[in-house]
């Protein structure tokens, strides 16, 4: 069993109050941008810390583990998406990349490396406040875990995990969720978009290649399991149906 920085136990109790949450990372080259989103967090009732460097930040994390990561994916010596790469190594602290890219490539590479929201400028601070709302409720929820599925998988709403034969994996909120959803409909097929509307509730803008990009790790990661069974079915045109 392989062990992670993990802010979640550490800051559920504290969800009562925002500002006793530890503070959401605000990774921001640009100055008024980064003192922006401080002001508009702040005034929601969030702790902030603001980082204008990308070398600066690794070291911050794993010394204090912050809420929430907003990070800007063109920063000065060290990228964002190299970031969220190296920081997925030992974290599962949540990401949600605030840049200027828009093209679908770089929305999908981002979920790609662990990201679980992205957001493009120019974006109103209030959106971005609602969507670190919207990821702090999901991530840091009271602790519950279902009963074991048919297939011996038992999956921690808690710490957004599944285990399966006394191996635990980690998975991303995003991944989490559709897990979840798989699996209570296993043997249905279920198409991109119902899965999308289990994923997020937020009504934001994404495509049918989202579903594929987390249905793409989602498999990677099953496969320590088990690297014969084929947990998730592509159902050609339609979609995908959980067969465990």
């Amino acid at each position: 069993m392989f062990t992670k920085y993990d802010t979640k136990t550490m800051i559920q109790d504290a969800l009562l109050s925002a500002a006793n949450l530890p503070p959401i990372l605000i990774v921001e080259d640009e100055p008024k941008l980064g003192l922006l989103l401080v002001d508009y967090l702040q005034a929601a009732g969030y702790n902030t810390h603001l980082i204008a460097n990308g070398s600066d930040v690794l070291d911050y994390v794993r010394q204090y583990p912050p809420a929430l990561i907003l990070l800007d994916l063109m920063l000065p010596n060290v990228d964002g998406m190299t970031l969220c790469r190296e920081i997925r190594a030992f974290s599962d602290v949540p990401i949600m990349m605030v840049t200027a890219k828009t093209e679908e490539i770089d929305r999908l590479s981002g979920l790609d490396i662990g990201a679980d929201d992205y957001i493009c400028k120019p974006y109103s601070p209030r959106e971005v406040v609602a969507r670190v709302k919207v990821i702090l409720k999901r991530c840091y929820q009271s602790p519950r875990t279902t009963a074991p599925t048919e297939q011996g998988l038992q999956l921690d709403e808690s710490q957004f995990q599944v285990r399966y034969h006394n191996i635990v994996l980690d998975l991303t909120a995003a991944e989490f969720r559709l897990l979840k959803t798989l699996i209570s409909h296993a043997g249905q097929v279920l198409t991109r978009e119902s899965l999308l509307d289990n994923i997020y509730d937020d009504y934001r803008v994404v495509t049918d290649r989202t579903v594929d990009s987390h249905i793409k790790n989602l498999r990677r990661k099953l496969e320590i399991f088990d690297t014969e069974k084929i947990f998730i079915r592509s159902v050609y045109g339609l979609g995908y149906r959980w067969e465990g």
